[in-house]
């Protein structure tokens, strides 16, 4: 069994197919050069003859020059009733100029009579006319084999025929397409060593995920002789996406021992996923396997305290072989293991069994029950550890806030005015601001107050902001929690804040955002 597997990436393709996912033509160009540089083997651009944007990538891609991948055109075999030189998709994928194309045409007899509706051995005709004719233009070509597994279950006959034309007429792989994303690992498993032990001509594997076991098939198709994978990166596609090729290409490296990309690369992978979710402008997946930022987030003491001993005791692989990183969580959950770890990664020395230890679990369990939660609030953890030391010096003091929301009249637009009392040691000052609502008058109007003492907080930007109710049960009455994101030119952080008033949670959260602000401020 071949130990190389080839990387076939559909993100610029068969990604934007998925609802909410689009790059521009720029953004194309540099997910290109991101993944020839992961080592990536191929890259599917789009597909020429349907849309200007893609003629437009084809042109500009030719500038560059590529170190791994081949980047290739899609298209469909000819259409019914023409030759293939005078079909006008096959010619755009031609003029695209690349060296590879990629086509499908149809497997699954029912497709062929009744979306198609020409018969059956017309299809053959149009796949063996296609190749052929692109392999005299010069071009390799890639055929994906459409509803190959339907086809299967439904005429197996005519579906290997249908791979059998592309096989003669040259094409130099025969990638087996689960397009519906019906079809279970037990079933492709056995489908492709069927056309493995039938074919010379490499075979490949294209799945996506309505079952929910796109990378399960995909995995079990090289197990059974597939040398060639298609797919995603973050598994971006149609209806429920393609198979997501960033928990793909570890488990074909790191468990099935096959070659994929360097060693060097494949600890790429995590920023690789970040930077597509970045263009795509889609919030990352926190818990996609591997590279999410909680793929090896630990939190039960037990099991800190385990990994503390050694790492293998819950995590599958090594984070650092795909970019990623071990995170200890600190919340209700904990045992004095997250805190001593939480302590270390702060730099803060004390003693393993120093009666400060209990009284921050303590302190963070309290709080916890009462809504807070500091997994997601890091700046807030690391206040709460340096008061309970004794490391904290209360910068500014709140003497007191006033929040004004008015309305006249139905179509008028909603005021907000802020009005801040605060003190910097014997320095009191009085603010108020405007505010497109009541937390970012707040905020304004603090940092007004401020902005003489600290010149500093002009650098800090509020990035996101969240609220969540807590007891649902309290309708209109509920506790909420407040989670802040702020952001400055050295890094982000996040704080919380929990009350039944929304505005004292979000007041809370800003605070703890500037006094952290400050604090890191003194240790610069």
């Amino acid at each position: 069994m071949p130990d190389t597997v080839e990387l076939y990436d559909t993100t610029l393709r068969d990604g934007t197919q998925g609802e909410g996912v689009s790059f521009s033509v720029d953004e194309k160009i540099k997910l290109v050069r991101r993944m020839d540089d992961f080592g990536m083997s191929f890259i599917e651009g789009g597909w020429p003859g349907s849309n200007p944007k893609d003629i437009a990538f084809f042109q500009k891609v030719q500038g560059e020059r590529l170190k791994h991948a081949t980047v290739t055109a899609f298209g469909s075999t000819r259409r019914a009733g023409i030759a293939a030189q005078n079909d006008p998709n096959l010619n755009e994928l031609v003029n695209a100029k690349v060296r590879v194309a990629t086509i499908f045409g149809k497997s699954w007899d029912f497709q062929v009579t009744a979306a198609l509706r020409i018969e059956l051995d017309e299809n053959l005709a149009m796949i063996r006319d296609s190749v052929t004719w692109l392999r005299q233009q010069g071009l390799e070509v890639i055929y994906d084999a459409e509803h190959f597994f339907d086809g299967v279950k439904a005429n197996a006959d005519y579906a290997l025929k249908t791979v059998a034309a592309a096989a003669e007429a040259g094409a130099r792989t025969l990638v087996l397409c689960d397009t519906n994303g019906g079809t279970l690992p037990h079933e492709i498993s056995e489908i492709t060593r069927q056309v493995v032990e039938n074919f010379k001509t490499p075979v490949g594997i294209h799945c996506h995920n309505d079952s929910g076991v796109g990378v399960a098939n995909s995995l079990a198709a090289v197990q059974a002789g597939a040398v060639h994978v298609q797919g995603t990166l973050n598994g971006y596609g149609e209806r429920t996406g393609n198979a997501n090729l960033v928990p793909i290409i570890p488990n074909l490296q790191l468990k099935m021992g096959r070659s994929v990309v360097s060693d060097e690369q494949l600890g790429s992978l995590a920023s690789l996923s970040l930077y597509v979710s970045e263009l795509a402008n889609l919030p990352p997946d926190d818990r996609q396997p591997f590279v999410g930022r909680t793929a090896f987030a630990h939190k039960g003491g037990i099991h800190v305290s385990a990994i503390q001993r050694d790492r293998r005791t819950y995590e599958h692989i090594d984070p650092a072989a795909v970019g990623n990183h071990q995170r200890v969580l600190v919340s209700e959950l904990s045992g004095q293991s997250n805190i001593r770890t939480r302590l270390e990664e702060l730099e803060i020395p004390l003693d393993k069994n120093a009666p400060e230890t209990r009284r921050i679990l303590a302190r963070i369990k309290t709080a916890e029950n009462e809504g807070y939660t500091y997994e997601a609030a890091d700046a807030s953890l690391e206040l709460l550890i340096r008061d309970e030391l004794g490391q904290t010096e209360r910068l500014f003091e709140l003497d007191g806030f006033r929040v004004i929301i008015e309305k006249r009249g139905h179509h008028a637009p909603v005021l907000t005015e802020a009005t801040v009392r605060v003190r910097v040691g014997e320095d009191e000052m009085l603010m108020a601001a405007d505010g497109d609502g009541p937390v970012n008058a707040l905020d304004t109007a603090l940092r007004k107050a401020l902005s003489n003492f600290f010149p500093s907080l002009a650098e800090m930007a509020l990035t996101d902001y969240k609220v969540r109710v807590i007891d649902a049960e309290h309708a209109t009455a509920a506790k909420v929690r407040v989670l802040v994101e702020s952001r400055d030119e050295s890094g982000e952080w996040s704080t919380v804040g929990v009350s039944a008033n929304l505005v004292e949670a979000s007041w809370q959260a800003l605070a703890d955002s500037i006094d952290y602000k400050l604090m890191k401020r003194d240790k610069q």
